[in-house]
């Protein structure tokens, strides 16, 4: 559906409408940020948003909100993954970008502890993603995200895969019984750029920087995928800890490095402000030594005991500071303006540059992320424009250099069609970005089989991406329900299969075809609708023609099913293409409705919780999941007092240990069959 652009900017003279807009705008780069793994300001335009946010609060504080992000710590959990509520809250750090402000909160920590002796800790800012560890008797029991620091998502089974995390603590003299290690997940920039190369070469839609892709890695539902990307983890500082003797900040990361559990050795003790600053300047030149994005140095107050006399406000610590790197610029000229179309349908303006050296690297291309943004900054094709590299492997045009400007310059404008099929352009209310919405579009084409073809959806095994990659390029499949055209002499005359591999593969597609409805809601790639989203939508409408045919308002009473959903459901199938794409999967014999749950042994599960831990004999995870689900229980990734079982198969880990501390009723694989009634 069409959208709008944002408001500008309101005047100085109207503080009420400034202070919302400045929290409309932060609150929706947060969701970027931490949400989407993406971003559309630089670090210190958003940090000069939030200073002036907070200033106009201050001076009047008749407009401060409840709800303002000065308030708030980074972006929401995912309904994706089960909720971690942190027993200490995971703070942001306040930034700084002189030598001045780092002075001023000097004076401020010896103002605080008069007559004291102080020395900082100082380390690398590394530009990752946030991370807690917890471990017990020096067991990895759980790893989580910061969310919104007050709660986030439980990504265990995803950082058990990052060979960087040790599962088990190395037996150290006065370890603590119990230990929340905090740190920054990260990505190299030399597995940066594979990815990256990878993701090209699939059409896919390239991650921004490493931060980026380690966000969007930790995120993905298999695990498996995960273990690929290469993630890497250094500890930074201590959450919830019962034991353990540390007097300063320096003990802690040595004791770490003794434990197992990876410290930058880049981390250093300044007793003196000339100390702090030098290592400032140290690093600003030598950032590029690195395999690894860094975007300025924390200092904190060495002393842990100092740390908890300063204590904290309700968003950041009063014992710590962030000096930010300013970024690198460049004047270059804007060539052109073209549209990519990604993997999602998201057509992102991408500006050609006359190249240009910056930040270690040669220029020619930046993104401009969406047409707001191209509007924001009164970009035409022609006009010489500052760009800026902090940290990004891609970079930003920072602004327009009017005073160049010929009168030669040409206006742009995105197309109203999609440049790749020529089918409508959508784009959604409060959606910076415009979408085709055509499920054949070559251009998402690749990206959507391999999705389809996915364990979580329609599960065809054999159906890699390389096999995707030659079945488009060949046109042999224009959409997703042309696999179920595919015979063996086909698939065996491309690259890399033989007969027999052709012959497996065609066995897995027409496997496919029995899938349950909720798998093939998924598969179909909707935009915001995830595995839970469209097991909920499956339950609710129980067969594909009832959900095609649904209004936003019945779509709004599936429980869970939001606004952003139902709107994205009711754009999907009121697209032609898609409509196309699923009376062909109907001819092909996939299944198209829901069965209701069984009568006899729903009652066991209705409204009750599981949990699942190790590995059962005679399903997979997801598929116990979808018996569990489909009888109308829920599945949780943690135990509380209000899980009704725990379904235990071999190997099970730290959910079973929970389970037995908390008298939760535990099924082995024969008691979890009985309660089946199989």
């Amino acid at each position: 559906m069409p959208g709008h652009a944002n408001p500008k900017r309101p005047p100085e003279t109207d503080p009420a409408k400034l202070a919302r807009y400045l929290r409309r705008e932060i609150k929706r780069h947060d969701r970027l940020y931490y949400d989407e793994a993406s971003s559309e300001v630089s670090d210190a335009e958003y940090d000069r948003m939030v200073k002036e946010l907070a200033r106009l609060e201050k001076e009047h504080p008749a407009l401060a909100a409840a709800d303002s992000p000065t308030k708030k710590v980074g972006g929401s959990p995912s309904r994706e993954f089960a909720t971690v509520r942190h027993e200490i809250p995971m703070l942001s750090i306040d930034n700084t970008y002189s030598k001045e402000e780092i002075a001023e909160f000097d004076a401020r920590v010896r103002k605080n502890l008069p007559d004291q002796s102080i020395e900082y800790a100082v380390e690398l800012k590394i530009d990752g993603v946030s991370m807690s560890l917890l471990y017990e008797k020096g067991v990895l029991v759980r790893a989580a995200t910061r969310g919104d620091g007050r709660a986030g998502d439980d990504v265990t089974s995803n950082v058990r895969t990052i060979g960087d995390v040790p599962a088990t603590l190395k037996k150290v003299l006065g370890a603590p019984s119990r230990i929340e290690v905090r740190g920054e997940i990260f990505l190299s920039r030399k597995n940066f750029l594979v990815l990256n190369a990878e993701k090209e070469l699939n059409g896919e839609e390239l991650f921004a920087n490493p931060r980026n892709a380690a966000a969007g890695s930790i995120k993905l539902l298999d695990s498996a995928l995960v273990a690929k990307r290469g993630l890497k983890f250094y500890a930074h500082s201590v959450g919830a800890r019962s034991g353990g003797d540390f007097d300063t900040h320096a003990d802690l990361l040595e004791w770490f490095g003794r434990a197992g559990i990876p410290v930058n050795p880049e981390n250093h003790v300044a007793r003196s402000l000339e100390s702090v600053y030098a290592l400032c300047g140290e690093w600003l030149s030598r950032r590029d030594e690195l395999d690894y994005d860094i975007d300025g140095l924390v200092i904190k107050v060495n002393g842990l005991e100092q740390e908890a006399r300063l204590g904290t406000t309700n968003k950041s610590p009063r014992w710590a500071i962030a000096y930010k790197f300013p970024a690198e610029k460049a004047k270059t000229k804007l060539l052109d303006i073209v549209v990519q179309v990604g993997r999602t349908g998201a057509l992102t303006p991408v500006a050609i540059l006359e190249p240009v050296f910056l930040a270690g690297t040669t220029v020619s291309r930046a993104t401009l992320h969406n047409e707001d943004q191209v509007k924001r900054l009164e970009l035409k094709i022609g006009d010489w424009v500052r760009i800026e590299k902090s940290g990004e492997i891609i970079p930003q045009v920072l602004e327009v250099l009017k005073e160049k400007r010929t009168g030669r310059e040409k206006p742009f404008t995105m197309p109203k069609k999609c440049p790749v099929c020529d089918s409508p352009v959508f784009r959604e209310e409060e959606e910076a970005a415009s979408r085709c919405m055509n499920l054949g579009c070559e251009a998402q084409l690749k990206a959507r089989l391999t999705h389809f073809a996915s364990r979580r959806a329609m599960d065809v095994e054999g159906l890699g991406d390389a096999i995707v990659e030659q079945l488009v390029d060949k046109k042999l499949v224009r959409d997703v329900a042309g696999l179920y055209a595919l015979d063996t002499p086909t698939l065996a005359s491309l690259e890399r299969m033989g007969e027999k591999s052709a012959s497996n593969l065609v066995a897995q597609i027409e496997v496919s075809k029995k899938r349950e409805l909720s798998r093939l809601v998924f598969a179909l790639g909707i935009r915001h609708v995830g595995v839970n989203a469209a097991r909920l939508l499956a339950q609710g409408f129980r067969s594909m023609d009832k959900l095609a045919k649904a209004d936003k308002a019945a779509l709004l009473g599936v429980p869970s099913v939001g606004e952003v959903i139902a709107e994205s459901v009711v754009d999907f199938f009121g697209t032609p293409a898609n409509l196309e794409v699923l009376a062909a999967l109907e001819r092909a014999g996939l299944r198209m409705t829901e069965p209701k749950p069984e009568g006899g042994a729903s009652a066991a599960f209705a409204g009750k919780t599981f949990v699942l831990t190790g590995t059962l004999g005679a399903w997979t995870r997801d598929e116990a999941a979808a018996l569990i689900q489909t009888r109308g229980g829920k599945v949780s990734g943690s135990v509380s007092k209000k899980t009704f079982a725990v379904v235990a198969g071999e190997e099970p880990g730290s959910k079973l240990r929970a389970a037995e501390k908390l008298g939760v009723r535990i099924l082995d694989e024969g008691g979890f069959k009985k309660l089946l009634g199989l």
